[in-house]
């Protein structure tokens, strides 16, 4: 039983026990993918289904802590291809490799956190899992995604004097298009990795090969 803000029922900090737990979730999600359920990551864990419910809520709490886990890592991994030491067209397809790889690299994850709806809902869900809405859950990741991207566009390319709102509408178009493309590609498979990203840079290739990096920032 909890007697502090500060300790759990193992008797270790909340926030060392919150990462231990969200760690045995993504190893069950690795395993299941959108199938994992409540009950295998609570024992995996090794402890109750109630526990769980006190350290998340629900189903949709845990998804939104897994969320920001991943998203936190890629964020960081799309921050440093973007910052690279390269030319704008290369560090563009470095952006677009570093997500597409990352999808790939750990499909079942991304379709957890996608495509949570896959899987209807079974006796697992009980109270607290009713109906996980795809749409609900997912679309707070894409929008994080989107005014990243558009910050880290803003700070480096000269827009004129709308470029806050333009900065906006390409963080969220390119995000949009990497997901898009990225979920028909990882279902699909109809050409490399490669192929993708060199034909996803081409399209971006227009407007902003032209606009300059902005005076004294780190170029984009």
């Amino acid at each position: 039983m909890e007697t502090t803000q500060h300790s759990t029922d193992r008797g270790r900090p909340v926030d060392q026990r919150r990462r231990e737990l969200l760690e045995a979730a993504d190893r069950v999600v690795l395993r299941d993918g959108p199938q994992a359920s409540m009950n295998a990551i609570a024992a995996e864990a090794g402890i109750t289904k109630p526990i769980l419910y006190r350290h998340f809520g629900d189903k949709g709490g845990l998804y939104r802590a897994l969320a920001r886990r991943h998203t936190d890592a890629l964020l960081e991994s799309l921050r440093a291809a973007l910052d690279a030491p390269a030319e704008r067209r290369e560090r563009v397809e470095a952006t677009l490799d570093t997500y597409l790889a990352a999808i790939e690299a750990r499909p079942q994850v991304y379709r957890f956190l996608m495509h949570p709806a896959e899987v209807a809902p079974t006796a697992d869900s009980g109270g607290g899992e009713p109906g996980f809405d795809v749409g609900r859950h997912s679309a707070p990741l894409l929008r994080r995604l989107g005014e990243e991207l558009a910050q880290v566009i803003h700070e480096r390319v000269e827009l004129g004097p709308d470029g806050e709102r333009l900065a906006r509408v390409w963080g969220h178009g390119i995000v949009g298009m990497m997901h898009a493309a990225g979920d028909w590609w990882l279902g699909e498979r109809p050409c490399t990795r490669r192929e993708l990203v060199a034909s996803l840079a081409d399209l971006l290739w227009g407007r902003l090969a032209a606009v300059a990096d902005r005076a004294g920032g780190p170029g984009f």
